[in-house]
């Protein structure tokens, strides 16, 4: 029997199998007066579920639910005025609704193993059948937006139940990613 954590409203009664061919489509803010949407063209990638505390979640959500894709598959389609970044120093330059506060993309602009990927919340698609989140990232952190630490084993379980392998940073493969980059540019590394 599931238990009664809650994770993400998309994700508690359980993970939905996504289109293997899924090429894209409009995110859309949740204003009902002038949303702001975001042509994603093609495919996205690592789609997890998310405890950092810079994520943008839903009402009622413990975690976000985000993927990346390439930058030059991000086009604001309208309302883009309502746009602003929610902190120009961060390395994900999370672009959000002034009025709904709705996170629409984030690229990384800097020097890092992520440069030239945006992140985005797929739930926010108006179409159907984006990739499913397989794994959830950055699970302690929930610590910091008011989880209580003797919740975790509960989370923990939760996740698992869900499918979604639990990780205090990113998924094996991602961090095998950030590790490549910092190698080959110390020089460790020539492949």
């Amino acid at each position: 029997m599931p238990s009664q954590v809650s994770i993400h409203p998309a994700l508690d009664q359980g993970v939905k199998p996504g289109q293997a061919n899924f090429k894209g489509g409009t995110l859309v803010c949740a204003c009902t007066d002038r949303p702001v949407k975001v042509a994603i063209k093609g495919a996205i990638a690592h789609n997890h579920a998310c405890g950092c505390s810079k994520c943008w979640k839903p009402a009622g959500a413990t975690f976000s639910v985000v993927a990346v894709t390439s930058h030059e598959n991000v086009t604001v389609l309208e309302n883009g005025d309502k746009l602003k970044i929610v902190d120009p120093e961060a390395l994900i330059r999370r672009h959000a609704c002034t009025k709904c506060g709705v996170h629409m993309y984030g690229p990384v602009e800097r020097d890092h193993a992520f440069k030239g990927l945006d992140f985005i919340h797929p739930e926010r698609f108006q179409e159907s059948g984006w990739p499913e989140p397989t794994f959830a990232a950055f699970v302690s952190s929930i610590i910091e937006t008011g989880t209580p630490p003797s919740a975790m084993a509960g989370v923990r379980s939760r996740l698992r139940e869900l499918h979604l392998e639990p990780y205090d940073c990113l998924s094996p493969t991602l961090m095998d990613v950030i590790s490549t980059w910092v190698a080959k540019k110390a020089g460790t590394l020539r492949e």
